[in-house]
């Protein structure tokens, strides 16, 4: 087998891309697993080798999404995050360096690749059935409800992240920022920075932001960790109680608050200050005439609280209480179902969460509109019955309540791995 660089290897990382109509150099993954830094990164995408080293800087989902796939197959990646792939592959076709030697497995290690290609077949069958096609009569009746109720509009900045609800993506996104920011004061930018990290790499520490968060919280494979090295900054074994004075009531109104503004000014995303700063500006001239600087602070607060709880509730108990820890490079299928349950479906939970009931499918199809994951559902749990793989629905209560177990489970863990001499 030719190394890097030697007869049969391929070119070097740095050697410029294949040349147009000239046979493709082949690759193995041994020698492919090394290009897994910042400024020397390859991906495999459709048994297709690419260098990303300097594009990573331009990727418009940002480098470290898609350094997040370095070094793997990122086929099931490179198709759940974008719709129009033709006009992607275009940014691609200069950065083809080879392609997997014939005899090389398009997934690196231990992966069910039997599971990849039904995956991928459900995939195709729900594009035929045209359950990526979003309704724009659905949306725009939820923006009529939402700006009638502003403490949902979390749903649809959320989907507006997700679904192309108009045709061209440069409304969708002008929709998103004015929904971010004129309703919510938030960046547009910055939350598709850490929410299409958490869908990329869901429940893996130091890829997905919403599981780390040690040393406030333990949770999963982290617990042991601490414990093992004598780490006490809180007294995690009490964590399941102390959650309940800065999780649910302190995320959106400190932690979100000082993430986003930090975010637009290091990364100065100005349009987005703007848009917040029209938040604010509507906010408290809409309400200082009748309460007063305190009474408007003290409304602004409470807002946030409420929508607090209810943003750490609804999308946590979907994913708290399964399998976290590090990267262990599964399969997409099999990546987000470790990390996703179901919460039982009814037209109240529906509604409460925003359809993100369904976890498992929006998960697997995160450009999926979410009107359509109780028609891909039936799909999806055929898939896991065949492989075998858990597809998981609780009852409301039961999710909620698997939370506070879950982090309970954690810290007890974290006190007897201290405890061991």
């Amino acid at each position: 087998m030719g190394g890097v660089g030697e007869p049969g290897g391929g070119p070097g990382p740095r050697e410029g891309p294949a040349r147009l109509g000239a046979p493709l150099p082949t690759f193995h993954w041994e020698q492919i697993r090394p290009h897994n830094l910042p400024g020397d990164m390859w991906l495999v995408i459709e048994r297709r080798v690419y260098d990303i080293s300097r594009w990573a800087q331009r990727h418009p989902g940002g480098s470290r999404l898609i350094g997040h796939h370095g070094a793997e197959d990122a086929t099931d990646a490179f198709h759940a995050f974008h719709q129009d792939l033709n006009f992607v592959r275009k940014f691609l076709q200069p950065l083809l360096i080879g392609e997997l030697a014939p005899e090389e497995p398009s997934q690196d290690g231990p992966r069910n690749a039997q599971l990849a290609e039904d995956f991928r077949a459900l995939r195709q069958a729900a594009k035929d059935m045209k359950l990526f096609e979003a309704k724009p009569t659905f949306f725009a009746l939820l923006l009529g409800h939402i700006l009638a109720m502003e403490a949902q509009s979390w749903y649809l900045q959320h989907d507006l992240g997700h679904t192309s609800v108009f045709r061209k993506s440069r409304w969708n996104h002008l929709a998103q920022q004015f929904v971010m920011g004129q309703l919510k004061g938030f960046s547009a930018h910055w939350w598709n920075f850490r929410h299409f990290q958490h869908h990329a790499k869901p429940n893996i520490f130091y890829k997905d932001p919403d599981v780390t968060l040690a040393p406030v919280f333990l949770l999963g494979e982290s617990s042991v960790e601490y414990g093992r090295k004598k780490r006490r900054y809180l007294p995690y074994n009490h964590q399941h109680l102390y959650f309940f004075l800065i999780g649910p009531p302190l995320l959106t109104l400190v932690n979100f608050e000082v993430e986003n503004l930090a975010y637009m000014l290091v990364c100065m995303q100005w349009r987005d200050f703007l848009w917040a700063a029209s938040f604010y500006s509507r906010f408290f001239l809409s309400y200082l005439p009748f309460y007063s600087v305190s009474g408007a602070l003290l409304l602004f607060v409470a807002v946030r609280v409420l929508e607090s709880h209810w943003f750490v509730w609804i999308t946590q108990m979907n994913h708290i209480p399964k399998e976290i820890g590090h990267e262990k490079h599964r399969d997409w299928a099999s990546s987000q179902l470790a990390a996703t349950c179901n919460v039982e479906s009814s037209l109240f939970i529906d509604w409460l969460s925003g359809h993100l009931n369904f976890q498992i499918e929006h998960h697997l199809f995160p450009t999926m509109p979410r009107h359509n994951y109780h028609r891909v559902a039936p799909l999806v749990k055929a898939l896991c019955a065949k492989h075998g793989l858990i597809y998981e629905v609780k009852p409301f209560l039961t999710a909620l309540v698997d939370i506070v177990g879950s982090l309970k489970k954690s810290g007890n863990v974290w006190l007897e791995a201290y405890l061991q001499q």
